[in-house]
């Protein structure tokens, strides 16, 4: 057994063999001298084993087997080594702990020194071509199962480089330890340990650093390169980065300062791409998709949007082989864009035929002319062919694309130098998306972009400040002479506030968007095409409502033109959760958001003929009757003037309504009639009288218009479906 082999496989097979022999029967060396020969042995084995290596030739062989026992050994894991032994031996061994205290004394006292396993361990070589087929004991067992016990830590060994190299070095299918040992490692880094001895957490920083920027860029500036870095490389880097962001943001309060990646670095990054190679191809990195999608939505939930998912399935499934595309040919097709546009069509449709990643070095050149496609002369054709390859461009790298959009198509400004936006200024404001060329707000393909766009910035600037708080936790202790600092509760409230402010102008500038502008009137065509706008908006705030019933009250709380309620309750399914809040908007002091609140309870009540809509509509009629008895002639008549059509809807939407709404219409009418009879008394005749008789007159016969239509709607209808 303890024979000196020739350096080939065989030999190494035999070395091994013995090697777990001597573990499983400790009787072997029961005598001092047996021992001996057992220790002068192990040490040949551990001098030798370069040279054996280089001559057997295969990636896994008795030095790993060597080492990964003698961290069993210090880590006190005496049924890791029996599985070891088994696994060896190919049968099941049953290793007393009893009887393996001799051989723990050698491994870890004479022979493998903790301080040696560590210093050895970073010098072994790393697995070439590291991939789920080889088989064995490999230099990343042993060097996951010291990371666990944290020994290059203790002993100040630094481990980055080695783990970086063999990343590098992986290939598909993955290999089930890697993930492992990135989680590992990563949480060496960050996850504080209680004080064992000397050791603290200042060693960690020292021994364990992060992986810099710039070794993770040299990788992933050939991603998009037929020739480059491995796809398995280039996901457990991506994991490792979204990991120890995690890691950091959940233990900020316990750490010191960790390094940070910066937003600009990880912009360049194609998250997205990769991710969806990987979801592809689940086989190879099905231990690693789960993890990334989870990390990716709670981390970039802007890279997670669902229509983006549902359209990259579709987008990915169209490559076929088309004419060659250069990039003078893409410029020229730009530049007919408005003279031959059959051109440019056909150059954007041969475009669509490439891959999205060989698609990418002309996404300058192609989102550049963003603005070229809002002239009248260009066909729908073509701007929707612009947008198809849009939307395969932002499956690649999208935060950088959303940058170029927005840059193409801002409003210029004659007076103030073009200054370019970062991704940094975007997502600190990202209401800039809106601050763009009026004509996109009346172009269907270029509104479709920007509203991606839109929805992307604002769920990027949430995170963003989220983050924010996370990495400027309040300070307890300000000082004698420093302002007091918020608490966290208030400053949660003030971010909450900010990003509902931001996400409730969006909406309200896209409402105001639907309105008909005189130019619509003018332009022919124009109000068909204000029609596709509205349906566009109106499926993006259905969007926002259904994710945050909370910003649809606010909105409808802060009040819009009374004219857009018909568009907004016809086109906006989520309208219905309105009767949730109508009656606290009734309730408020104010008459124009009485009159807005019964305007949109009619136009509810008539798209949405339910229970709920028909008790608000019945607090309505309630409230309004309260009103006519409190109110003074000129609110009165303020009040009743603007509500009236509203009396029709709700009683065209429900017939039972119809009594009460003709009592309280007759009340009204006696009312006005009543003053107006005293008004004739020559007394009391002066300006603010005669004020009031003309507007009593045009209310009264408002009111008789009003009675008559609800007659004709509601009591002679004899359609009832």
């Amino acid at each position: 057994m303890t024979s000196h082999p020739p350096p080939t496989p065989e030999g190494v097979r035999l070395v091994s063999l013995s090697l777990c022999m001597l573990v499983a029967c400790p009787s072997l060396i029961g005598h001092p001298e047996q021992e001996a020969r057992a220790i002068e042995w192990l040490n040949w084995l551990v001098k030798d084993e370069a040279y054996l290596e280089s001559k057997n030739g295969i990636a896994a062989s008795f030095g790993e087997l060597l080492l990964l026992m003698a961290i069993h050994f210090h880590g006190n894991q005496m049924n890791a080594i029996s599985d070891l032994v088994s696994s060896t031996l190919g049968m099941k061994v049953t290793v007393r702990t009893n009887n393996l205290t001799r051989m723990k004394h050698i491994f870890t006292q004479e022979i493998f020194t903790e301080q040696v396993v560590t210093s050895h361990a970073v010098k072994v070589p790393v697995t070439e071509n590291l991939n789920a087929n080889i088989s064995g004991f490999l230099p990343i067992h042993c060097i996951y199962q010291l990371l666990k016990s944290r020994a290059f830590i203790k002993h100040k060994v630094p481990i980055k480089d080695w783990i970086y190299r063999q990343i590098c070095a992986s290939k598909p299918p993955l290999h089930p330890v890697l993930p492992p040992l990135v989680e590992v490692f990563v949480s060496s880094m960050l996850v504080p340990q209680v004080k064992t001895g000397s050791f603290t957490q200042e060693h960690t920083m020292i021994t364990s650093q992060p992986i810099t920027e710039q070794e993770i860029r040299e990788v992933f500036s050939k991603s998009l390169q037929v020739n480059g870095p491995s796809l398995s490389c280039q996901l457990l880097l991506l994991y490792y980065m979204l990991q120890y962001e995690d890691l950091r943001l959940n233990n900020i309060s316990t750490v010191s300062p960790a390094t940070k990646y910066s937003t600009e670095f990880l912009s360049d990054i194609p998250i997205k791409y990769l991710l969806q190679q990987a979801q592809r191809d689940q086989q190879n990195y099905a231990g690693l998709y789960s993890h990334l999608l989870r990390l990716l939505a709670t981390h970039f939930p802007h890279l997670s949007l669902v229509d983006d998912w549902l359209e990259d399935d579709e987008l990915s499934s169209k490559h076929s082989k088309g004419a060659v595309i250069t990039q003078q040919r893409v410029v020229d097709g730009i530049e007919k864009m408005t003279t031959v546009p059959s051109d440019t069509a056909r150059m954007l449709v041969d475009l669509l035929k490439l891959p999205a990643t060989e698609m990418w070095p002309y996404a300058q050149t192609v989102v550049s002319s963003f603005r070229n496609t809002l002239d009248p002369c260009v066909p729908r054709y073509v701007q929707e062919l612009f947008k198809q390859v849009w939307l395969k461009l932002n499956t690649v790298l999208p935060r950088c694309l959303w940058v170029m959009t927005i840059n193409a198509v801002r409003q210029q400004k004659t007076r103030v130098p073009s200054v370019t936006l970062t991704q940094e200024n975007i997502v600190l404001d990202p209401l800039q998306v809106l601050r763009c060329d009026g004509r996109v707000f009346r172009n269907a393909s270029a509104l479709s972009i920007l509203l991606r766009v839109l929805q992307a910035c604002l769920a990027a600037s949430r995170n963003k400040l989220s983050r924010h708080l996370l990495d400027n936790l309040s300070k307890s202790d300000t000082g004698p002479g420093h302002p007091p600092q918020p608490t966290d509760t208030e400053r949660e409230e003030l971010k909450n506030a900010l990003v509902t402010t931001q996400e409730s102008i969006a909406v309200q500038i896209l409402l105001e968007v639907c309105m008909e502008t005189e130019e619509d009137r003018q332009i022919p065509g124009q109000l068909w095409g204000l029609r596709e706008i509205r349906s566009v908006i109106c499926s993006y705030l259905h969007q926002v409502f259904i994710s945050d019933p909370a910003l649809a009250k606010l909105v409808h709380f802060q009040g819009y033109p009374r004219e857009l309620l018909p568009i907004a309750v016809e086109g906006i399914p989520s309208m219905h959760i309105c009767t949730d809040f109508i009656p606290e908007l009734l309730s408020q002091p104010s008459l124009d958001k009485q009159v807005f609140a019964i305007d949109l309870i009619s136009h509810v009540s008539l798209q949405y003929a339910l229970p709920k809509s028909m008790s608000c509509a019945r607090l309505a009629i309630n409230t309004l009757s309260t009103l006519l008895g409190v109110l003074p002639s000129n609110s009165r008549n303020e009040l009743f003037g603007k509500v009236l059509p509203a009396f029709v809807r709700i009683c065209e939407a429900f017939p039972p309504l119809v009594e009460d709404s003709l009592s309280l219409l007759s009340q009204l009418g006696r009312i006005c009639v009543s003053e107006n009879a005293l008004a004739a008394v020559p007394a009391k005749i002066n300006t603010e009288v005669t004020r009031n008789v003309i507007n009593n007159q045009t209310l009264c016969g408002d009111i008789e218009k009003t009675f008559a239509e609800i007659i004709q709607k509601s009591v002679l209808k004899t359609k009832i479906y």
